[in-house]
């Protein structure tokens, strides 16, 4: 039973992860008027619901509730991001480069996920890669943002 609360628990902290992406990019959101910018950013937001489903059925299977709660970071990143809005105003190598910040801590908690040693269901594994290697194509889509905004700015 003890390697099922450890399942349920990095489950449950790739919920979080997801929540936080989408609470991320709809303060990013908030801080543009670039219709480009909105529209991917609404993009990330709906891929990390799908994500949330997915997972969410697991943890259900695996006896635990759903997770619809953010993590403590991730309420500090999203603080750090209005307060450097108010700064920057709205700026979108700003915008980008805080996103990618925050896609880096996504890309951190699912290797965690992976190279712990929480015995897993095959499928299960598989699902969590597979989300992995999705958000690390939107991660590379926000740097690639971002470094273009940051050619135009010089």
């Amino acid at each position: 039973m003890q390697h099922n609360e450890k399942l349920m628990e990095a489950l449950s902290d790739l919920v979080k992860i997801n929540n936080d992406r989408i609470e991320g990019y709809r303060k990013a959101m908030e801080q543009t008027d670039d219709v480009d910018l909105k529209a991917l950013f609404q993009r990330m937001t709906e891929e990390s619901t799908v994500y949330i489903n997915q997972l969410n059925e697991e943890l259900l299977k695996g006896g635990s509730g759903e997770e619809r709660n953010t993590t403590v970071y991730g309420r500090l990143y999203r603080t750090w991001m209005g307060v450097r809005a108010t700064f920057t105003g709205k700026n979108r190598y700003a915008i980008l480069a805080a996103c990618e910040y925050g896609e880096d801590a996504a890309q951190r908690t699912y290797e965690d996920a992976l190279r712990s040693d929480i015995s897993m269901p095959y499928s299960v594994r598989e699902m969590i890669a597979n989300q992995k290697g999705a958000l690390k194509s939107s991660h590379d889509t926000i740097k690639t943002y971002r470094d273009l905004e940051k050619v135009v700015q010089n």
